[in-house]
């Protein structure tokens, strides 16, 4: 998949990838292009480049051997972050006991907490891509007994779940930058941020770790830090900060922010 804002941009993206497919001696099957705009309304699928376009447009890839599927059909997001994969990483080494994956997409992040034998609870809006987070936990052979999937709003939910006195270890909180909730509830991640954190912060065990996450640009891992902080200092908390390690496939300066969060 070919992530681009323009058709210099593309040009040269295909021409790298062509130079280093040869000096790796290795051939993708298939590539993928995807538009990025500017307004989530110009937003497209992604289309076909090269490759056998009658093989299923569903495929399954492993990272470090966890299965997922991805869906080249489904729209404008595939299926799986890639530049999540080091927090990903880093969730299985703190070994949950009961996590919580607000605005939880297709359940990656579920996925690896049940591998590490977690009890997972899975949030979002969409139920369609809640049943394909569903699929995931089939692909590595997960039993549904201790995760539960919810098809809600996590502006709703989250505080709910504080207030009935439900308790984790994990929380993962990635935003979308803008949506809209129930009842129209317009959603703005810079504006926002604040209310879930707090939120989390009353849903979090002892020394529970929160991931905080955010593809807004003006949201960098220092300032998401410098927020967090004033919310603890508003629940009387106090935690330490932990940022995973910078992936080399991703330029700095795009793909996701992010900074964890360690409750003290």
């Amino acid at each position: 998949m070919i992530s681009h804002k323009s058709d210099l941009a593309l040009a040269q993206l295909i021409q790298g990838l062509e130079t280093w497919s040869t000096e790796a001696h290795w051939t993708p099957r298939r590539i993928f292009t995807r538009y990025m705009p500017l307004k989530n309304a110009d937003r497209v699928a992604p289309l076909m480049h090269s490759g056998n376009a009658d093989l299923p447009m569903t495929s399954v890839v492993k990272e470090n051997g966890v299965a997922y599927e991805v869906d080249f059909a489904a729209g404008y997001s595939h299926g799986l972050f890639l530049d999540q994969r080091a927090n990903r990483t880093y969730l299985r080494t703190l070994k949950p006991k009961r996590l919580l994956n607000c605005f939880a997409y297709t359940c990656s992040f579920s996925v690896i907490g049940a591998i590490a034998g977690a009890e997972t609870m899975s949030v979002d809006l969409s139920r369609k891509s809640l049943d394909r987070g569903k699929h995931n936990f089939e692909l590595n052979q997960l039993p549904e007994a201790k995760h539960r999937f919810v098809a809600d709003d996590t502006l709703d939910l989250l505080p709910k779940l504080g207030h009935r006195g439900e308790r984790f270890d994990v929380i993962i909180l990635d935003p979308p930058t803008f949506s809209r909730g129930n009842n129209g509830r317009l959603w703005q991640v810079e504006q926002h941020l604040e209310d879930v954190i707090l939120a989390a912060l009353d849903a979090a065990a002892p020394k529970c770790a929160i991931l905080l996450s955010t593809n807004c640009t003006k949201l960098t891992p220092a300032i998401l830090e410098q927020r967090a902080r004033a919310c603890t200092k508003v629940r009387r908390k106090t935690a330490d900060y932990h940022r995973t390690r910078t992936l080399l496939d991703v330029p700095a300066g795009h793909g996701s922010s992010t900074v964890w969060m360690m409750v003290r």
